[in-house]
């Protein structure tokens, strides 16, 4: 054989070498993708199982899971809050609970500003800075730190994989109140360079004149002078539990709460001092049954 026709023949064998991988690899992708279809459908299938057992149990009254946690935020009318909860199964319908929740509370008429350019001059040159922006008339951050007992109650279920339970939470507990001064940085009064942290009650009229606000202080201004203020609070609420017999939790909560404190509290400066705090909520919650 030439080698010509060494050549021609690898040129009529090759093509069909190539096609018959290219089948083989195609099989091969089709027979991955029935296999990850079908494993799909088994857990599925599974899942179901799984899930009618639970529900046939929870009809013979044994309880399908013994205790929950669970992480959420709340978004409520008068400010926002994290939160952690435990809950222990009692029976089928009831969950003792106790959660630790921190927040703050804010006003209706905080707005943050933010403040006007400063030009402090300097021998031969001047310097422009824009300070933090700022609320204009606050006086205290007002944080709250409750722990409190409480009890769930199912009162509807839907009892499908993707059924949604509805409960009914009551509780309430102890509230400690974290009053935090407001600090504002002030063109000091005695220098056209130098700056001062004040708080409201250091000077009132500095504090509310906006024609030396440059901005607010760092954060950690204040922490220093923190009061604390006890006091007791009251939560009820409704959460709507999406898959209930799923050992991920995953709720939508609407609710309210109710605060009240041994001394009424101060956070602007323009608004009356309350003792008693009432607002409304929507919460996401997050977290596990076991």
């Amino acid at each position: 054989m030439t080698v010509k026709h060494f050549i021609a023949t690898l040129l009529i064998i090759i093509p069909f070498f190539l096609i018959a991988q290219n089948d083989s690899a195609t099989k091969d992708s089709s027979h991955v993708k029935v296999s990850a279809a079908a494993l799909r459908r088994q857990r599925s299938l599974e899942q179901r199982e799984h899930i009618k057992k639970l529900i046939d149990q929870e009809e013979e009254g044994a309880l399908v899971y013994q205790k929950q946690w669970a992480l959420g935020i709340k978004l409520n009318t008068d400010g926002e809050s994290i939160f952690y909860e435990h809950g222990k199964y009692k029976t089928i319908k009831r969950t003792n609970l106790w959660w630790l929740e921190l927040g703050e509370k804010k006003q209706h008429n905080q707005q943050k500003q933010t403040p006007a350019p400063t030009i402090t001059t300097y021998p031969g040159y001047s310097v422009i800075s824009v300070g933090n922006d700022f609320i204009y008339g606050k006086e205290n951050n007002f944080y709250q730190l409750k722990l409190g007992l409480g009890r769930q109650l199912l009162i509807g279920n839907k009892g499908t994989n993707n059924g949604v339970a509805v409960s009914a939470i009551v509780g309430g507990g102890f509230s400690l109140g974290i009053l935090k001064p407001y600090y504002l940085q002030v063109l000091d009064s005695t220098s056209s360079t130098e700056l001062s942290d004040i708080k409201y009650s250091d000077n009132p009229t500095s504090f509310l004149d906006p024609n030396i606000i440059v901005g607010a202080s760092d954060f950690g201004k204040g922490f220093s002078s923190l009061h604390f203020v006890p006091g007791l609070h009251a939560r009820g609420s409704l959460r709507f539990d999406y898959g209930r017999y799923r050992e991920t939790l995953s709720a939508l909560e609407v609710g309210f709460n109710a605060d009240f404190y041994s001394e009424k509290i101060a956070v602007m400066v323009d608004n009356p001092k309350n003792n008693l705090f009432l607002n409304v909520y929507i919460g996401l919650v997050f977290g596990g049954r076991h």
